[in-house]
């Protein structure tokens, strides 16, 4: 299989390159002899007949529920080049790009809902409960996703992403709507975006994160619920 050229490159023990940056990311992966990756479910777009494709529940019944919690699907789907080597392209349900993250097995990442689309097997995908707080106010839910192990993690965005570098003793404040993903050790708390409840709210903000550095946020340049609310007032209510 051949695709359009780009920067073709190793990492983790895994070849792979990702395609039309910004918009409508697509990922190739390029599969050594009974190499193996993991995706989310529906991901595969193309591959050679070399790969073999099937669903996984990975983590048992309680980390397919988990997933399913953090809005993730109940099974991963699995591509294994069973027949030699091969390459398989994959790809997110919605429009943005992806973020490659190279895991050296000291430093798990926070990824948001929503917001995985394939990792190496040998990296461990788990659901991670925020508390009580977190879970009501930040709009995400009671659980986020946790990428642990050695190899590459592939983050889908909504719209383009952007690293935000924050330095020792910093902070930065971020919409929960634009996270993508973030190293497990980086301190952060939710507030409310201005100093009162009704102010925060008619803001259009609600909950923010502030997050102390050092580290790095990925954020996503687009928010899927503004869209969605964006969108709700174009359509045509049932009534007409």
């Amino acid at each position: 299989m051949t695709a359009p050229s780009s920067d073709l490159q190793t990492i983790g023990g895994l070849t792979f390159r990702v395609h039309y940056r910004g918009a409508f990311a697509l990922l190739e992966v390029h599969l050594q002899p009974q190499q193996t990756i993991k995706a989310q479910s529906d991901a595969m777009v193309a591959m050679d007949p070399t790969i073999d494709v099937e669903g996984k529940l990975e983590g048992g019944l309680l980390g397919g529920l988990g997933r399913m919690f953090s809005g993730e699907s109940f099974f991963f789907q699995t591509l294994r080049a069973a027949r030699g080597s091969g390459v398989a392209l994959l790809a997110p349900a919605q429009p943005g790009d992806l973020l490659p993250v190279h895991l050296d097995g000291t430093q798990p990442y926070i990824i948001q809902k929503d917001g995985f689309l394939a990792a190496s097997e040998e990296v461990q995908i788990s659901t991670a409960a925020q508390n009580l707080a977190r879970g009501i106010f930040s709009g995400e839910g009671f659980f986020v996703l946790r990428a642990q192990g050695r190899g590459m993690l592939f983050a889908e965005s909504y719209g383009a992403i952007h690293a935000l570098e924050v330095p020792a003793g910093e902070e930065m404040v971020v919409d929960n709507g634009h996270l993508v993903a973030w190293p497990e050790g980086m301190h952060y708390s939710l507030e409310k975006a201005s100093s009162g409840w009704i102010s925060s709210f008619t803001s259009g903000e609600g909950l923010v994160c502030r997050f102390r550095g050092p580290g790095t946020v990925y954020i996503q340049s687009r928010n899927p619920k503004a869209f969605g609310s964006w969108l709700s007032r174009l359509l045509p209510s049932r009534g007409n």
